[in-house]
């Protein structure tokens, strides 16, 4: 299974799918945990690229072609060999995030960029999809809180997160492996909710 987790900057994604897989592990389950864009050798040095504040005239498909490099290398690396071999495979964003960030965000076709994540992904579909929905005040609120300095990604307008944000919210309203948590619930009750619906759709593809 490939369990993904999704939402705009400062949503919660993160933690929630670093406990998820905690408590994967501590259950006994096989699992493996990833990160995108990064988790090989050649992915972190992409992710410096995008988020390194000095990038900040990147053009927009540049940086649909590196997110997607670096996907394209996770999933040959990691991913696919620890799905082949059963595990539960978490990942905090896959292409999903491509899809609202660069078309939603950026206005690439979304043509091209549903194209380009399947030669990326080779693919490969998600089983699930956990999509924190926040505020854009809210995600201003937790970066002002939570930062000192923001990265190429997280300098973008508001305007650009609410069309991310709207993004999210339509592909999650056209496929069924999506689940719309509302981000700004505690840790534990969104925890609890993601793995209530995990257990759910494993013990159907058992």
């Amino acid at each position: 299974m490939l369990v993904t987790f999704e939402g705009i900057d400062f949503s919660g994604k993160s933690t929630q799918a670093k406990l998820f897989f905690d408590r994967l592990c501590a259950g006994g389950r096989s699992a493996h945990f990833v990160r995108d864009p990064g988790g090989t050798a050649i992915g972190e040095q992409i992710r410096r690229i995008l988020l390194d504040p000095s990038t900040a005239g990147m053009n927009e498909r540049t940086e649909l072609f590196l997110f997607s490099a670096s996907r394209s290398q996770l999933v040959a690396e990691q991913i696919m060999p620890f799905f082949r071999e059963g595990a539960v495979v978490v990942c905090d964003r896959f292409y999903d995030s491509t899809t609202a960030y660069q078309g939603g965000g950026r206005g690439i076709p979304l043509e091209d960029i549903t194209a380009i994540n399947k030669c990326a992904s080779f693919g490969l579909v998600p089983t699930a999809t956990y999509v924190f929905d926040i505020p854009i005040d809210e995600l201003e609120r937790r970066l002002t809180e939570g930062k000192a300095s923001k990265d190429r990604m997280e300098s973008n307008a508001k305007d650009f997160y609410e069309r991310v944000r709207r993004a999210y919210l339509a592909l999650a309203a056209s496929d069924r492996r999506f689940v719309v948590l509302d981000g700004t619930r505690s840790i534990t009750e969104l925890h609890e909710k993601v793995w209530k619906h995990f257990v759910a759709i494993a013990a159907k593809t058992a």
